[in-house]
């Protein structure tokens, strides 16, 4: 079922967090801020919205990381009943796929639901004083093909936030598939 996370609340200041990632480092919120801002991906190997926007995903990484926006992406997912998100399989993924940017494992779930992250891909994208400045959809595919000419909402907001330290008040909220949570 299709999930879409709440609207951006401006200049929420992010809980830091210390996650183990598929290239054998542990990352903290600041270890990825860039000089102009920060972008924190929750995704994960199974969600066929993720997986129909990966390259662009990729794509929008490699273009922001040259306006100085440092760039992650979290695995929260119950790796015990999805197997796909094992760490293992997030390792595959980062080396299949050659990402440009640490994918960290939230194994305990703690940073997803500190942060009220919903659904995968879930975009958090920061200014350079650590204030949430979009939390909007990477761009109006869902889980199809982008047209050719398909607006970049997510390259865009975040290359506003690097120029203005602000992103855009309008903003179209993600869909995707809900974080798979533990049972408690």
């Amino acid at each position: 079922m299709a999930v879409s996370p709440p609207v951006c609340a401006f200049d929420w200041k992010a809980p830091d967090f210390h996650l183990p990632a598929t290239d054998g480092k542990t990352y903290g919120l600041t270890d990825i801020a860039g000089p102009k801002g920060t972008l924190i991906m929750f995704v994960c190997n199974h969600c066929p919205y993720v997986l129909a926007v990966l390259d662009r995903i990729i794509r929008d990484a490699r273009d922001l990381d040259m306006l100085g926006i440092g760039v992650a992406a979290i695995c929260s997912n119950d790796a015990a009943a999805y197997p796909d998100d094992s760490f293992d399989n997030m390792r595959r993924m980062a080396e299949e796929k050659q990402f440009p940017f640490p994918y960290l494992h939230d194994e305990s779930q703690q940073v997803a639901r500190a942060w009220g992250a919903e659904c995968t891909p879930d975009f958090f994208g920061f200014n350079a004083a650590g204030g949430l400045q979009y939390r909007g959809r990477l761009d109006a595919s869902g889980r199809d093909a982008a047209s050719p000419d398909a607006r970049r909402d997510l390259f865009e907001a975040m290359r506003q936030v690097a120029e203005t330290g602000r992103g855009p008040a309008e903003q179209i909220p993600s869909i995707g598939c809900s974080i798979k949570w533990k049972v408690a």
